[in-house]
């Protein structure tokens, strides 16, 4: 079994099968189910006065200006300051109201960074590297060689420049992290602002998430000081929050966003292969050395109205879950030192049945937001009968095909996209960005599934109105979603994947399949 998570992913080939990914669709609870309703509940208002305010227009074009003059004379005439005083009260309580609507964010443009051509190792040379070390016996070469030929990873992903002095084992300084980081940040931002209007000194909101490499100055200053942001921007640095950090953080940027008015706001999303590799031997802290490749995206954000007709999505949804109140959940992927004293990311035998856990209650908080009246009624009804007349009963299980045209599975590694796309009945089509994104460049981390919605624009799949669901698993241990509506029919701009596309999917996907 594969599973990305942590900034140091791991990949585990779990045989025995309580260690897979558990079916949870098959165990979904009432009270997770509840959490979504109550969404629904906290805009019945909202709801409650469409239907009123359609009544009163139809009352009113009855109206015939003989009756409005009548009215004026016989009640209204003398008492002109009820009249006012009940006009400014309408006025004052519709204006409140239409200025608690939550603000529309838009996603504007993005871009992954795509690394040069010199970066790339295929699998016998990374096992060809690890072998010139001299630190590994026969054992544990096997290991690896094991996990290479079951990670779904192709021979054109990238190590950072580090790795591939022949002469030495990558140098793991602060210098040589800064310079990854600064490689990856600073290219997907500059295609970023070459494709846009929008300056630097345009942005007001930056937010930037990288898991384990966190070094004073913030990456977040790095980015003010590359590119001379103004000096009050509102600024943030998530660590240590795995590959669910991005959503997270387009999150924390969708929140700022409804406070601080016609604003743009960017959010970057990378990891630090130079800092997070380890240098033991551990099998367990050995994998993410395996997945983890060079990748990063940034996203421009706005809530301006003016930026609806050249912005590529909307922002629909987020949804998070953090297990961290559970011991199990919370140390099941966990950075630590090894018995000689050099530091990793161990993963724990739960990971997997913690995994499915926070899957669970996300989707099913999910579903309630998204899922077709039909499909909701079918699956409470079930739960319902389930809870309180027959334990036996297995629950419906959602077709969220009818909810999504297009599904980004954080590309963590080929086990866990196969259980997802096993437990949500999908298409082996609703897979491929993510089987594909994951064979070309690695598992990114945090910045996956921005390769994954640039490779289905690519194909020239995205239309108007399409929509997206974006999920990613993270330490802590954390499950998230992000839906997205598509507002015109995209087609990209520079694109990770221009000069590749037409190789995927890969044959191997499709005997799979």
């Amino acid at each position: 079994m594969i599973l990305g998570d942590n900034g140091n992913a791991v990949i585990f080939k779990m045989k025995q099968k309580s260690k897979r990914l558990s079916d949870f669709l098959q165990t979904m609870n009432l009270k997770y189910v509840k959490l979504g309703y109550h969404y629904l509940i906290t805009h019945l208002f909202t709801l409650f006065l469409i239907p009123v305010s359609i009544l009163l227009i139809a009352e009113a074009i009855q109206i015939n200006p003989t009756d409005v003059y009548e009215l004026w004379h016989r009640y209204l005439r003398y008492n002109i300051v009820s009249v006012v005083t009940s006009g400014v009260c309408i006025v004052m309580g519709l204006t409140i109201y239409i200025m608690s609507w939550p603000r529309s964010v838009y996603l504007v443009e993005y871009a992954c960074y795509r690394p040069p051509l010199r970066f790339q190792v295929s699998a016998h040379q990374y096992l060809e590297r690890c072998q010139g070390y001299g630190d590994l016996d026969e054992s544990l070469m096997e290991f690896q060689r094991k996990i290479v030929k079951q990670s779904g990873l192709g021979d054109e992903t990238s190590f950072p420049e580090t790795f591939h002095n022949p002469s030495s084992k990558p140098t793991n300084t602060m210098a040589t992290a800064r310079e990854e980081t600064e490689q990856v940040m600073f290219g997907a931002l500059d295609i970023l602002f070459s494709t846009t209007s929008v300056k630097p000194k345009d942005i007001g909101i930056l937010v930037v998430n990288s898991s384990l490499f966190n070094p004073t100055p913030s990456l977040s200053a790095m980015i003010v000081n590359k590119y001379k942001l103004r000096s009050n921007i509102k600024s943030f640095n998530l660590g240590g929050m795995g590959c669910s950090a991005g959503l997270v953080s387009v999150h924390l940027a969708k929140d700022l966003l409804q406070v601080h008015r016609n604003t743009y706001a960017i959010v970057v999303s990378t990891e630090n292969i130079t800092h997070g590799a380890y240098y033991g031997r551990n099998k367990s802290m050995m994998l993410s050395n395996c997945l983890f490749r060079v990748g990063g995206a940034a996203m421009l954000l706005s809530n301006k109205s003016k930026d609806k007709r050249l912005a590529k999505y909307k922002l629909v949804h987020v949804v998070r879950t953090h297990r961290g109140s559970d011991d199990k959940a919370f140390k099941c992927v966990y950075q630590e030192q090894d018995e000689a004293g050099k530091v990793g990311v161990s993963l724990s035998k739960d990971v997997m049945a913690n995994a499915g856990s926070a899957l669970k209650i996300n989707i099913t908080t999910l579903g309630p937001l998204v899922l077709p009246i039909s499909e909701q009624l079918l699956f409470l009804a079930t739960l319902v009968i389930k809870k309180l007349f027959n334990p036996k009963v297995k629950p419906y299980i959602p077709d969220f095909k009818l909810a999504f045209e297009h599904f980004c599975i954080h590309a963590g590694g080929r086990g866990v996209i196969d259980e997802m796309e096993k437990n949500l009945d999908l298409l082996p089509i609703h897979v491929e960005a993510s089987r594909s994104t994951l064979h070309r460049f690695g598992n990114t981390s945090s910045s996956s599934i921005w390769y994954e919605l640039a490779y289905i624009e690519a194909k020239g799949r995205m239309r108007k109105n399409d929509r997206v669901w974006q999920i990613a698993l993270g330490s802590g241990f954390k499950c998230n979603s992000a839906v997205w509506v598509a507002l015109k029919n995209v087609k990209p701009s520079t694109n990770p994947w221009g000069d590749c596309i037409d190789k995927y999917p890969v044959q191997t996907f499709v005997k799979q399949a």
